[in-house]
């Protein structure tokens, strides 16, 4: 193959010259050892994208015949890595045979089980059970609202609330947070309020998305939480790139994108393993493993021990948690946050758990699983329940403390309820900026036309909408 460089500065790509490569081995001294960057003979400096990791392969050695054809110990120096070879005609079993342990500090009655767990202060335990509880409480009354027909759409996250606020309290607020849909409570660590939680859900005029999104699809400049999309994964290579950028502005900070199973399942996933990886992007992939992606089981889903086994399949470092352990959730963050800022590389995290309510609103679960199995893990491995009881034992907590604290957060629920409620929904307007500097002539007349076909018809639209 010919490279020649064009009165405009491109490379161009002619046929394959014979002679071209035995050329370039000859004087090998003119490019980078791995062929991996021959702009040098064309004048060029190497770009900023061409390092990389391995470094070992010279194009020299690959010349040399081998040392010896019958020797099970010889090398081959692949661009990729130094690897051996071998006369044992293997395969590589398509499983383990066991399963890749899951970390866990807590057991179901909340007692420890380990020393080896991060150490949490109290104003912190706290904080944590304080903010599981408000995000349960949030979960049950939103949801009745959504079924009384006061709001269009819920997503509750019953079962992973220590997936939301322990991993959310081993971050700091440098990091960017890519949420899937079911990681308000991460939201809700970080200062989003409760009267802000209700203005997004019935889109008044106090919803930042200034109701052009749908319910739950909550985001904050504020607090670094970029905007839910419902599209499935297409946060992850968001994610990854935002990392990128982190480490080029060489930020002391991560980003950490989460995703259900099923998003594993998608072409997204792969590729934003895949670029982190090779690009050292500081990035953590959460994944909540809670059993279903809607109504698809994990089994039909793939046949690799869960997602935790594709991280090294990417060269990425990975763990498996507990996800109903807000200790271990804490702790494996916290290592995991470390190693991504300060090694400048991705990590994995997959959390077991169950999703313990409803898809959505718009679901019916107990039409793919058996309505004991969801009752039994609210009841036996709630997430809020064991870490109550190890804050509990530790003094920081009674069962009176707990009453009040839960009579408090429902009041504060309905209240916000009432008050997002009675404010007028965006105006018009609204429907037609933050797109274009100036809008175009084509939205102007649609712009136009509704306001007319308003005050034509005022009985067919809502009357808290203002023109």
């Amino acid at each position: 193959m010919s490279l020649l460089l064009s009165k405009s500065r491109k490379l161009i790509c002619l046929k394959p010259k014979i002679g071209f490569l035995s050329s370039v081995y000859h004087h090998h001294t003119l490019i980078s050892p791995n062929l991996r960057t021959p702009f040098r003979i064309l004048g060029l400096n190497q770009p900023h994208f061409a390092s990389f990791r391995f470094e070992s392969t010279k194009a020299q050695t690959q010349l040399n015949p081998m040392h010896s054809i019958h020797n099970d110990s010889q090398v081959l120096d692949f661009p990729g890595g130094e690897v051996k070879f071998t006369s044992h005609l293997n395969f590589i079993p398509e499983t383990r045979e066991e399963r890749v342990h899951c970390y866990r500090v807590l057991d179901d009655d909340g007692y420890p089980i380990t020393s080896d767990f991060a150490q949490i202060e109290k104003e912190v335990a706290l904080k944590i059970y304080t903010d599981m509880v408000t995000l349960q409480t949030m979960d049950t009354i939103f949801y009745e609202a959504q079924r009384q027909g006061r709001i269009s759409f819920y997503l509750t996250t019953v079962g992973e609330e220590a997936i939301n606020i322990a991993s959310a309290a081993a971050l700091k607020t440098d990091d960017f947070i890519f949420p899937q849909y079911r990681e308000s409570g991460v939201l809700l660590w970080r200062g989003f309020t409760i009267q802000e939680f209700a203005n997004q859900l019935f889109g008044n005029k106090n919803d930042y998305g200034k109701g052009r999104q749908m319910p739950i699809h909550y985001g904050s400049n504020k607090h670094n939480y970029i905007t839910v999309a419902s599209t499935v994964a297409t946060q992850l290579p968001h994610a990854v790139g935002a990392a990128y950028a982190l480490k080029m502005d060489a930020k002391n900070a991560c980003t950490i994108v989460y995703f259900g199973d099923g998003g594993s399942s998608t072409g997204d996933f792969h590729a934003a393993l895949n670029f982190a990886a090779v690009l050292d992007a500081p990035v953590i992939f959460f994944c909540r493993n809670n059993g279903f992606a809607i109504s698809t089981p994990v089994s039909d889903q793939f046949r690799s021990d869960g997602v935790v086994t594709k991280g090294q399949a990417y060269g990425i470092r990975s763990i498996r948690v507990d996800g109903n352990d807000a200790l271990a959730v804490f702790t494996a963050v916290q290592e995991a946050r470390k190693m991504a800022v300060n090694e400048r590389k991705p990590i994995l995290v997959e959390a077991l758990t169950y999703r313990a309510g409803h898809h959505s609103t718009s679901d019916d679960s107990t039409k793919y699983r058996p309505a004991k199995e969801i009752e039994w893990w609210r009841r036996e491995r709630d997430p809020v329940s064991r870490f109550g009881k190890w804050i509990e034992r530790e003094g920081w907590l009674n069962s009176q403390v707990e009453s009040e604290l839960r009579s408090n957060i429902r009041k504060q629920v309905l209240q916000a309820i009432q008050v997002a409620k009675k404010q007028e929904k965006p105006p018009i307007k609204d429907v037609f900026t933050d797109v274009y500097d100036v809008s175009p002539a084509n939205l102007q007349e649609q712009e136009i036309s509704i306001r007319e076909t308003i005050r034509k018809h005022p009985q067919d639209y809502p009357t808290d909408v203002p023109l």
